[in-house]
């Protein structure tokens, strides 16, 4: 099996391009590839499966453990021909940046995976071979195969090419030469997505064709190839369908759009059966729904058109207000406010559930990874339990709850947040149920006991209606 990790010195050197260009020409010669994503982050997963038509999925040492970690990976690339993972920010840069824990080196260590470094070459020659070669010895098992230059020339690559061998002893198997038709753009929080970008598959095409001409992809893959194909678990579970699994509803649409799919896998293992919907478009939850599952995203971007919904805003305060089990992360948590302002800090009215008001804030706000600190039992938590999780917004709310005391790994700045109910989990913070799969079984069996509660009050105004007859 063909496994490597994509990684670079820093953000912004192409790793995206670079990764959904390689998945494309895997996928023509019919070696059935399948990603993986270094860290939280969710866009970069929505490329990977706009190139494969499947899912692409995270591979986190700070929400996940590493047995959790080579489990999760041995079960999604089973079946496939290969499995190339794209790391996240500089190779070594992990939790607070002051760590390589949770870096995109901790992932290939804990997977032995082959490191292929993509690297910007501008504005340097000689100087990319100490990069290079610091990058190599920075730890005593780097487990960097090779090199491809990114934004670079053929011309140049074949001049740094000889010199950045003999430099580093690492094999240059190529370039990928700057395309200006083929970029993406970025905004708050980071690229456009996959789904708003019209002539995607074209600017992938041209990457594909240009990565094949201008890289020794026999020799990536020969660098790449492990001696056994992995078999360690089988493939990702099918949601079930039977008759007593539990519908849990889940946004999904434009505004709604981060989710994990090992999370939701979680949910499916632990016995859900999850019904997409849209709260932009749709007028009701889907029939049968006793869990509501509002994920982060893009609410800010589309507040106009979520607050002209309001049958599907009076639907989900009616539904949460009569104690359907609901977890709400960052975008979902906005939904649930009263009202929620756009780039242009317009306020439009939202489901009205909670007492908040969201607001741009203009930068960053409490970003990055942090643990959270249960002060009582709820929907999710245990008093005291400490649960791993993830925050990333330009968003804020005027009120932000209190029932999770927050602390940051590294630097230990604390605050608290969350609105914590029997049937209620919304805040900022993501969590990440396939690392902690404790929260999912809670989830679905407060589901559960919602759905018997609700069979038991049709059975009584039944019968009530019949003795009325």
């Amino acid at each position: 099996m063909i496994r490597m990790l994509l990684a670079a010195p820093a953000s912004g050197s192409g790793k995206t391009a670079v990764t959904c260009a390689l998945l494309a020409a895997l996928q023509k010669r019919g070696l059935a590839p399948c990603a993986f994503k270094c860290g939280p982050d969710y866009i970069d997963p929505m490329f990977h499966r706009a190139v494969l038509g499947v899912e692409s999925r995270n591979l986190d040492l700070f929400l996940s453990d590493e047995e959790t970690l080579r489990n999760l990976f041995a079960r999604a690339s089973a079946g496939h021909g290969a499995a190339v993972c794209e790391g996240v920010m500089g190779f070594y840069d992990g939790v607070g940046g002051v760590t390589d824990r949770a870096s995109a080196w901790h992932v290939a260590r804990t997977l032995d995976l082959p490191v292929i470094l993509v690297v910007r070459a501008k504005g340097a020659s000689l100087t990319l071979a100490a990069q290079i070669r610091g990058l190599r010895d920075f730890r005593e098992h780097s487990g960097i195969a090779g090199v491809i230059l990114n934004d670079c020339s053929p011309m140049l690559c074949r001049s740094l090419a000889p010199m950045l061998e003999q430099e580093t002893g690492l094999p240059v198997l190529g370039c990928l030469p700057h395309l200006e038709q083929a970029e993406i753009e970025s905004r708050h929080l980071g690229l456009y997505t996959a789904s708003e970008i019209r002539d995607l598959t074209e600017r992938i095409d041209l990457l594909a064709r240009e990565l094949e001409a201008h890289v020794d992809v026999d020799a990536l893959l020969a660098l790449c190839r492990s001696g056994t194909a992995d078999t360690l678990a089988g493939p990702p579970p099918d949601i079930p369908r039977g008759k007593n699994a539990v519908r849990i509803a889940v946004a999904r649409d434009e505004a709604f759009c981060f989710t994990y799919a090992e999370s939701l896998e979680t949910l499916a293992m632990a016995g859900a059966e999850l019904a997409a919907f849209s709260p932009l478009r749709d007028r009701a939850l889907p029939d049968g729904a006793c869990g509501l599952y509002l994920p982060g995203g893009y609410p800010e971007l589309y507040a106009k058109a979520l607050s002209a919904n309001g049958e599907m805003r009076q639907a989900v305060k009616a539904a949460v207000s009569r104690g359907m089990p609901t977890v709400a992360e960052c975008g979902g948590f906005l939904y649930l406010g009263q009202a929620l302002g756009d780039e242009k800090d317009v306020r439009w009215p939202m489901a009205e559930v909670l007492p908040g008001e969201g607001f741009p804030a203009g930068k960053l706000v409490r970003f990055g990874y942090s643990t959270l600190r249960a002060k009582g039992d709820s929907l999710l938590f245990r008093a005291g339990e400490e649960i791993p999780a993830h925050e990333f917004h330009y968003w804020d709310s005027t009120e932000n709850g209190s029932g999770l005391q927050v602390e940051k790994p590294v630097s230990g700045r604390s605050w608290t947040c969350g609105f914590m109910t029997e049937t209620l989990y919304a805040a900022f913070p993501h969590l990440y149920f396939a690392g902690s799969p404790q929260l999912a079984e809670r989830f679905v069996r407060a589901a559960e006991r919602y759905r018997e509660n609700e069979e038991k009050d049709d059975g009584t105004e039944s019968t009530a209606h019949t003795d009325r007859t």
